[in-house]
């Protein structure tokens, strides 16, 4: 009975995220998600959906009353970057963020290292990650379908670590940065096209709550 009640919470957080429950804002579905079934859903639902990024905000959700209050936060921080760096697709998920650059506003064609626009762009965000510092912060690198799988792998991890390098060298904490590179292993756009797949030559920060802002959460919610 267990194990049913716990995959039928999986799915009941998945159908809330692709359905969209129009009549409900981020922070009500954050609750709701975190009060499932947290890391397990993150897992599930992100091998189910391909979206790696979608997966390890649930499964960093605490839920409930706690859940709700952080995903103010994150409603409040999501805006904050909107306005500040326009240049970057924002989406509040859950009690997280994901701020996507498209690598062509990071890096040139096939190269890792941080264009003149990119770190006036990442500059533009740091200000925003330093506001609000009790975040973690996972860097997720993705490319396109061209060339090999090795090689996409390897530039993928190169260009999320350039990120991360860059942040750091803006006094970000280490402790607050993961580095993931996935290649080309999870598209999130068509790669039968161009546009496909420059929108899938992309970085995406994952931003949630740490455990000092989910204690502050929990103190801070009535009981």
């Amino acid at each position: 009975m267990k194990n049913l009640t716990m995959s039928l919470l999986v799915v009941l957080s998945a159908a809330l995220i692709f359905t969209g429950c129009a009549s409900w804002n981020k922070t009500q579905k954050g609750a709701v998600i975190g009060t499932t079934t947290g890391g397990a859903a993150g897992a599930v639902i992100g091998r189910a959906s391909g979206n790696t990024a979608l997966g390890a905000i649930i499964g960093a959700a605490v839920g409930g009353a706690s859940g709700a209050v952080i995903g103010r936060q994150m409603d409040k921080q999501a805006e904050e970057i909107k306005k500040t760096v326009p240049d970057a697709k924002v989406e509040r998920v859950g009690e997280g963020i994901v701020v996507e650059f498209n690598s062509s506003i990071l890096f040139g064609f096939d190269k890792s290292n941080l264009s003149d626009d990119a770190k006036a762009n990442l500059d533009k965000l740091v200000v925003v990650l330093n506001n609000y510092a009790d975040t973690d912060i996972e860097i997720q690198g993705h490319t396109d379908s061209k060339g090999s799988e090795a090689y996409n792998q390897d530039l993928s991890v190169q260009r999320a670590r350039s990120v991360s390098y860059y942040l750091t060298d803006k006094n970000i904490s280490p402790n607050r940065i993961t580095v993931k590179g996935f290649g080309e292993t999870i598209p999130k756009y068509e790669n039968d096209t161009e546009n496909g797949r420059t929108q899938n030559r992309r970085v995406e920060f994952l931003i949630t709550a740490n455990e000092k802002m989910k204690a502050e959460a929990e103190k801070n919610t009535p009981n």
